[in-house]
């Protein structure tokens, strides 16, 4: 796993997570729940992408060859 990955994620909640104690305090709650989801959506998009890429990884590791045939 690249530390990079780990850092973005971080960096994503801090900066969610300073921009809706900002809006909560100036009393647009609403907004800083939308802010929340909006960052919580952007680090779902990042997980997905990498768990497509480690399922990607595995089926070419077990990738079998039986009698000629490709299995996979």
């Amino acid at each position: 796993m690249d530390v990079q990955i780990i850092l973005k994620i971080a960096a994503i909640g801090l900066l969610t997570a300073i921009i809706s104690i900002l809006l909560k305090k100036s009393d647009k709650d609403d907004i800083a729940t939308l802010v929340t989801v909006a960052g919580l959506v952007i680090v779902l998009f990042i997980v997905v992408d990498m768990v497509a890429e480690l399922f990607e990884t595995l089926k070419d590791l077990f990738e079998l060859k039986i009698f000629g045939i490709w299995i996979c």
